[in-house]
């Protein structure tokens, strides 16, 4: 009997597949761009690249939602032409016979870190992933917990600015709104900051940029924030941070930190911690192997 799960992370800007061992190494991977138009192609090229023949005791997948674990389809925002693809089905049909299992990316995230990563220590836990928008899902219990739909913990669509500007979801002010690196970029831009991306805005940061900081400083509180509100409602005692915003370190989680000291203030909050994410992206990976049955997860 194999002891290798087949992981798959699809994503808006990229698809990745890889066989995890179940102590949670990642044993070989490939990714490939997301195209365009319908990626079922790539999808089935990635993975048939990984499997090279290999058998495996199951498939687990992390995906761009919003996802509907019960029906097994997903409608990632950033893929128009899959809306209520039945992904979870159309991967069964590639391997037949073995199990599937299907979550949203920000859960799996948050999993993978828990079993593997920077949350090894925690029961109670949010993943976050603070990139071009901002992703999340929960660990409840040592479980991931995608609630009615397996969307759960999407805690980028928390409002901090109630007042803020549209969202992609249809709502305004969203921590995603003010967090999401290109929106951190507008911001700036519209205050006189000359530059193109994230990677430039965190480079005039660092160089002592008063409009850069001001950046960083707005979406860490916005981040903070959100943690913030969904510590409370969980009861969690842990924040893991990922994401390409999130590599920026202190620019980020020092407003963060700041937000949760005078934020965070209920007495069973006392204990709640942020800490940088460790797994990369490999965090999808690791999380939707641990979805498959008999995966051991910490006690």
């Amino acid at each position: 009997m194999t002891d290798l799960v087949l992981a798959l992370d699809f994503g808006g800007t990229k698809i990745a597949a890889g066989l995890v061992d179940r102590l949670g190494e990642v044993r070989r991977s490939a990714q490939v761009p997301t195209p365009r138009t319908d990626p079922w192609d790539a999808v089935v090229s990635v993975v048939t690249q990984v499997l090279d023949g290999e058998q495996v005791a199951g498939v687990g997948i992390a995906s761009a939602g919003p996802v509907d674990t019960g029906r097994g389809t997903v409608s990632p925002i950033n893929v128009p032409s899959w809306q209520d693809f039945p992904l979870r089905s159309r991967v069964s049909e590639l391997l037949p016979g073995v199990p599937v299992e299907l979550a949203g990316d920000g859960v799996c995230m948050a999993l993978g870190e828990q079993w593997r990563g920077a949350g090894r220590s925690s029961r109670f836990m949010v993943g976050l992933v603070v990139s071009t928008g901002v992703g999340g899902g929960l660990v409840l219990d040592g479980r991931p917990f995608g609630g009615r739909t397996g969307n759960a913990g999407h805690i980028g669509h928390v409002v901090v600015e109630p007042s803020g500007e549209p969202c992609t979801c249809g709502g305004r002010g969203c921590v995603e709104t003010v967090a999401g690196g290109p929106r951190m970029v507008s911001w700036a831009v519209a205050r006189g900051w000359r530059g193109d991306d994230a990677v430039a805005l965190e480079a005039s940061a660092r160089a002592g940029d008063a409009i850069a900081q001001a950046a960083f400083e707005r979406a860490g509180h916005a981040v903070g924030l959100a943690i913030a509100a969904t510590a409370a409602v969980c009861d969690l005692d842990l924040a893991v941070i990922g994401g390409g915003v999130a590599r920026a370190g202190g620019l980020l989680f020092d407003p963060v930190r700041r937000a949760l000291a005078t934020h965070a203030g209920l007495s069973y909050l006392s204990t709640l911690e942020v800490r940088p994410a460790v797994l990369g992206g490999a965090a999808g990976l690791v999380g939707a192997a641990a979805l498959v049955s008999g995966v051991p997860r910490p006690a």
